[in-house]
């Protein structure tokens, strides 16, 4: 059978990208300034201990605070790219069940200005326009969050203080619970997910929920479950 249909190339990666999802439901846990615990599944000398180690020579006031390639960016990048999974499904359900009204007709000059222009003489989609709107808002939010005072969650950056946790190595130690190495586990799942994704968009010029429908089996939106 030829393997020349988009379905044929986009389910194999869609399917493994859509199963973060059901991993990404892991809360951020507080952070505490305590001595850093040695793990014995961390591979010494790798790959990433050794960019950390480079990047804090060239960048010692970034590093200090947790920037670069750190366990806390990358907790940080995990937990944006599990919460960018819930978004992706959340705006399935809405447009299959019609929540987004008149999203395929694109706003007019007339009526907004320069923020209906996306570029080339073309104007954006009311259904972009509300998601566009919705994530500016979860940004504000995450902001917020991040840099407000931390009563249920952790700092975005390294506290004074604090010590960034020891690298997980290759594969974090398997975990079952409201963990710090399920969450990293699940944070980096969710981050492939979002490449395989994207790339599967872009090689195919299908829009990001029409690849999630069809790694789904069409239950986002063509035959909803939800």
């Amino acid at each position: 059978r030829s393997s020349s249909r988009p379905e044929a190339v986009i389910v194999p990666v869609t399917m493994l990208a859509i199963s973060s999802f059901s991993l990404s439901f892991v809360p951020p846990m507080r952070a505490m300034v305590a001595p850093v615990q040695a793990r014995a599944s961390v591979v010494t000398a790798s790959i990433f201990e050794q960019a950390m180690k480079t990047y804090e020579a060239e960048n010692p006031w970034m590093a200090k605070y947790g920037f670069g390639p750190s366990v806390k960016a990358e907790r940080w990048n995990g937990r944006h790219a599990m919460f960018g999974w819930m978004a992706i499904l959340a705006t399935g359900v809405a447009k299959s069940h019609g929540l987004l009204p008149e999203g395929d007709i694109a706003l007019t000059y007339e009526d907004w200005g320069g923020l209906a222009q996306q570029g080339m003489n073309t104007y954006i989609s009311k259904e972009r326009a509300i998601i566009m709107i919705a994530h500016v808002h979860a940004l504000a939010f995450s902001f917020a969050a991040a840099f407000g005072p931390q009563v249920l969650g952790d700092s975005l950056t390294l506290l004074d203080g604090e010590k960034d946790e020891e690298p997980y190595g290759f594969m974090p130690p398997l975990q079952l619970g409201l963990t710090p190495a399920a969450e990293m586990a699940n944070g980096r799942v969710a981050m492939v997910g979002l490449i395989s994704v994207v790339a599967t968009s872009a090689i195919t010029g299908m829009d990001v929920l029409q690849v999630v429908d069809i790694g789904t089996g069409g239950n986002l939106l063509t035959h909803p479950m939800f």
